[in-house]
């Protein structure tokens, strides 16, 4: 059996007298691919944002690769490494794709420079890996900003990966995509899941690609936990019906 890399335990969040996550326990294997699902207001945000350090607990521990990694601020989490993409767009538009990826690569190496065109042959290796691990190689010298949807994603994607991740959350991966880009970015997910052994957590309202993607789901619903199991599981639950399938007639 795989070890295990994120164990959270009584993990709990409230804003003035509103608890917005509630004694949440939730563990990840190395290697999983999991869903974090839920109707709105359900705490995912707030769930994903205790365990990146943009939030701090109320209560509760977070430990990963058995390190406790409870309210360290976002850099920090992300030299423990942990990346985040899909939230609030990464991306520098008047840069060229390979640009958006060397910087990246350069601040997970700890690079401060003056001169930026000396800079570019820093992290050279680094940047071609991962511009080849997303299948942009061939658009690195465009701006960033003129790509399509599907390739911003995977521009962001790109980016979250420059730090050689262990762990990866990913926020609405096809949110705005058209369904062939959908389709192309998850099977990009999957790969790297396969591939790089990485571990994936991610949050996404279309069920397709939650059932078709994911190999464990965890429902919240008003900040608790109410089921966790295979996606077969949780298609069968009565409570995971009630409470958000049923509205997505699966």
């Amino acid at each position: 059996m795989n070890s295990g890399i994120l164990e959270v335990s009584g993990l709990e969040k409230h804003f003035g007298g509103v608890y917005v996550t509630c004694n949440v326990n939730f563990s990840m294997q190395e290697g999983e691919q999991s869903a974090i699902i839920g109707p709105n207001g359900a705490g995912k945000s707030t769930f994903m944002n205790l365990l990146t350090g943009y939030h701090r607990p109320d209560a509760g521990k977070v430990v990963f690769a058995g390190r406790d990694i409870t309210g360290m601020p976002p850099h920090r989490v992300v030299r423990c490494g942990i990346s985040r993409a899909f939230q609030v767009s990464s991306i520098f538009g008047r840069m060229t794709v390979g640009d958006n990826v060397r910087a990246a690569v350069q601040a997970q190496m700890r690079v401060t420079f003056r001169l930026f065109a000396s800079a570019r042959r820093l992290g050279a290796e680094e940047t071609e890996r991962v511009l080849a691990l997303c299948g942009l190689l061939a658009k690195r010298d465009l701006m960033a900003g003129e790509l399509a949807q599907g390739d911003k994603k995977r521009l962001e994607l790109a980016i979250a990966l420059a730090g050689r991740p262990r762990l990866l959350f990913l926020d609405e991966p096809t949110a705005g995509m058209s369904i062939e880009e959908a389709r192309s970015t998850m099977e990009l997910v999957d790969r790297l899941n396969r591939e790089l052994k990485l571990t994936v957590l991610f949050t996404e309202h279309d069920m397709g690609i939650v059932f078709n993607h994911a190999r464990r789901l965890t429902l919240l619903h008003r900040g608790a936990i109410v089921v966790q199991g295979t996606p077969e599981e949780v298609r069968a639950n009565a409570t995971a019906q009630k409470v958000y399938l049923g509205e997505h007639h699966l």
